[in-house]
């Protein structure tokens, strides 16, 4: 069935503004009109919806019950399209991403820092928060783009780019490397994440025959840094990412007792809504993140998977 047209919105602000202001002179003024044409704006919805806004009361005009609820909606309708509009004018080089925490931390704060030196004028809003699956809902989140985990499918409405590959590779303290590589059964394991697929993904691909037990104890975390944080501090032998661990490795933070890096099929993309009005804003900032990609400058680790 098709919807009934809404009524004219210069009709619907007429009111909006006589029932807030509780006169029709007042909200002339607000909206340069005259007091007339207010009044037959109102006469215009009044007879659109088959019932009262306004009833005389003497001299006076008062908005009724059903028309005060009426207005309370529509005074929020017209601040949010106020908003938007604002929005709109005032970000043209705003773009508004969402990041993984642990990527943010090791890796994007750095590059958006090196980006805002060379681009004074263009601003990028990050918001860094937990996801147990990288996803991105465009209509209903407030963001111009975002940098996920996957396969490089996340939508049928969104265009992604590739940054650079997942490598997952074991890391602990130095004090555990070799027992780590002694016996890794017998070590305490870190999962960075409640499934624990971070540990069974690079079992299953490194090539190694160990006999572990990933569903045995261990410290389970929900965010890679978590894991990282803990393989630090000499808690067990968790799973990284070795783009992502490669400052703590440097900086002899965290060791390497296997030197097998696993991709599992997963990257970290730049995605976008395939009808964004910030195109060209988001392959602005793709061009300079290409420049800033972290280097895997370690020549005796064996890659196994996609490269």
């Amino acid at each position: 069935m098709k919807a009934k047209p809404l009524p004219p919105v210069y009709a619907l602000r007429a009111f909006e503004s006589a029932a807030r202001t509780g006169s029709f002179t007042l909200a002339a003024e607000e909206l340069s009109l005259t007091q007339s044409a207010v009044s037959k704006h109102v006469r215009t919805l009044e007879a659109y919806f088959g019932r009262k806004l306004f009833v005389r009361r003497g001299p006076k005009m008062s908005v009724t019950a059903e028309g005060r609820i009426f207005a309370t909606g529509l005074k929020r309708g017209f601040r949010q399209i106020e908003e938007a509009c604002t929005l709109f004018q005032t970000q043209r080089d705003v773009l508004r991403l969402k990041a993984p925490s642990t990527l943010t931390m090791r890796w994007l704060l750095d590059a958006l820092a090196a980006f805002r030196k060379t681009r004074p004028g263009f601003e990028v809003q990050i918001t860094s928060v937990w996801m147990d699956v990288d996803t991105v809902d465009f209509f209903s989140e407030p963001y111009d783009c975002a940098i996920l985990l996957g396969a490089g499918k996340f939508g049928e409405d969104t265009h992604c780019v590739k940054l650079f590959d997942e490598w997952l590779i074991p890391i602990c303290s130095h004090a555990l490397a070799q027992a780590a590589r002694a016996n890794l059964a017998a070590c305490d394991l870190i999962h960075p994440s409640p499934d624990r697929r971070d540990w069974r993904r690079w079992l299953n691909g490194s090539g190694h025959a160990f006999d572990v037990d990933i569903t045995r104890g261990g410290q389970v975390f929900d965010m890679l840094e978590q894991g990282i944080a803990a393989a630090v501090a000499g808690h067990g032998i968790s799973i990284g990412d070795l783009a992502l661990c490669a400052g703590a490795i440097d900086e002899g933070q965290l060791a390497l007792p296997f030197k097998t890096a696993v991709n599992a099929g997963d990257a970290y993309y730049l995605v976008a809504p395939e009808d964004s009005g910030k195109a060209a804003q988001v392959r602005e900032l793709h061009a300079f993140l290409e420049s800033r990609m972290p280097r895997l400058t370690y020549p005796d680790i064996r890659f196994a998977g996609v490269r």
